[in-house]
Parts: structure tokens; sequence; C-alpha cells
């Protein structure tokens, strides 16, 4: 199957409250949102469109080749921010439309394309990607997010606990990992079909979204199958906060 058609919407919000301004903080020089953009752009997309709230992330978007959506500042999430984008451009209930978070400065352009992918593979309203996990630490951390995949390739289940649960092997060591079993690590880029995206932000949350909080559970507990394929690349780490921010510097340069 030849690549699909996509778009990439990206999600830039300007209120950050644990970094500041964070769309416009500079990696080397340039504006974390560029590189954002640079990435979507590299990936091959038929269309990028950054989701702005404030003139000075368009500025700086300047001459980079990307659309630029003015949205609403009260958006709850960056996805509520993307539906106002596919209203505003109209784009079809079918086309893929991915959605790359403005923190993810170095997303590989193979990922980008392997979510895409994965949903014109699949008849699912949504895809998301993983990667496998082979450190224990890693999986009993509840700030990684886990999860399992049917036989089909879809999400099961997301949780920040230890899952699965083998409960033969961690009886008797949980500081190594069976080798059988297959753990995998979340990643958080997504891709929906532009009717499903407007679909899902008037979607009710639910109580396992609440409790783990963790957002794609509400289109599990509704019903909605989610694809989910394995990175073809890994993505490093996004940037939340300044200590991020330094650790971006250091990663660029090691592998610039």
């Amino acid at each position: 199957m030849s690549q699909p058609d996509f778009i990439v919407a990206i999600p830039a919000r300007y209120g950050s409250t644990r970094l500041p301004a964070k769309p416009l903080r500079a990696i080397a020089g340039v504006p974390m949102v560029v590189r954002v953009a640079q990435r979507a752009l590299q990936a091959g997309a038929s269309q990028v469109v950054v989701a702005v709230d404030d003139a000075r992330i368009a500025e700086a978007l300047a001459g980079q080749g990307v659309d630029i959506c003015m949205t609403r500042a009260d958006h709850a999430s960056g996805s509520d921010r993307l539906a106002e984008c596919a209203a505003h451009y109209g784009w079809a209930h079918d086309a893929i439309v991915v959605n790359l978070q403005g923190d993810e400065p170095f997303a590989p352009a193979a990922g980008i394309r392997e979510v895409a992918f994965a949903l014109a593979q699949d008849d699912a309203p949504m895809a998301t990607l993983a990667t496998p996990i082979a450190d224990a630490h890693e999986l009993f951390d509840p700030n990684v997010v886990k999860l399992v995949r049917d036989a089909r390739g879809r999400a099961l289940y997301f949780s920040r606990a230890a899952l699965p649960w083998a409960r033969d092997a961690f009886a008797a060591d949980r500081q190594s990992l069976p080798a059988e079993v297959p753990f995998l690590r979340h990643i958080g880029i997504y891709a929906y079909r532009a009717g499903f995206l407007r679909q899902y932000t008037s979607l009710a949350r639910t109580p396992l979204e609440q409790a783990e909080s963790l957002e794609q559970l509400r289109v599990l507990e509704h019903g909605h199958a989610i694809a989910v394929r394995l990175t073809p690349e890994p993505f490093p780490p996004g940037v939340d906060t300044e200590a991020d921010l330094a650790r971006a510097e250091k990663w660029l340069a090691a592998n610039s």
C-alpha cells in the first residue's frame, strides 16, 4: 500500500503553566514550534496546519510553508483545538489528520508517516503508536503510559500501571522482564479521521479516563477502536519543563 495523503495538525498553545510561552522557547536558536512544523513538512504531509491561540506564535511561523489557524484560547485540549481547525478548513470526513503535539520538536518523520499509514490500513477511526519496553523500571513508572493490543493490533487498554501483569514471573522477580510478554509503551501521537475528530470532542468524559488521567480511554470507553502500530524510529522525549528544554539542547547537539 502506498503512503496515503494526510494532514498534520499541530496544536500550539501559548499559555503553558509549566513552561511559559512554550511554543516560542528556542532550541539552538530556533523556536520550538518551528522545529515541530519542520518535522511535519519532512514527513510529506499534504497540508501542515498549526493551530495557535496567540499572534506571536503565528509571527514566529511566518515563511515556514505551513498554514496558521487562529483558534479560541479557551479550548480544554489540543484535540478540541484541532476540531476547530477541521471545521474551519472543511476537511473531508475520511481525511487523515495526524495530531503532532507542539512540544515534540524531534518527532521522527518516519513515525509521523507510520501513524497515518496505521489509520489508512484500518477501519478504526483513530490510530496511535507504541514501542517495546525492555526495562522493568520503565514498566513500573506511573509516568510511562503502557498499553495492550488485541490480535488485530488494536488497543485493548491504556494504563499508568504495569500492563500486562506477568503473574508468575513477577511473583518471582520484578527487577527484570520476561522476554515472551509484549510490554509496550504508548507514544502520544495520534491520527484521526477528520469526521471522528469532531465527534471525539463531543464525547462525555468517562470514569476510567478520569481515574487514569488518560484522554484516549474516553475513546475506548465509548466503544470506538484505536489502531496501534510500532514506531519505526524512537521518539525523543518531548519538552514540557525547563529541564526538558536543557535536555533538548543537549540531544540536538549530540544528534546534529
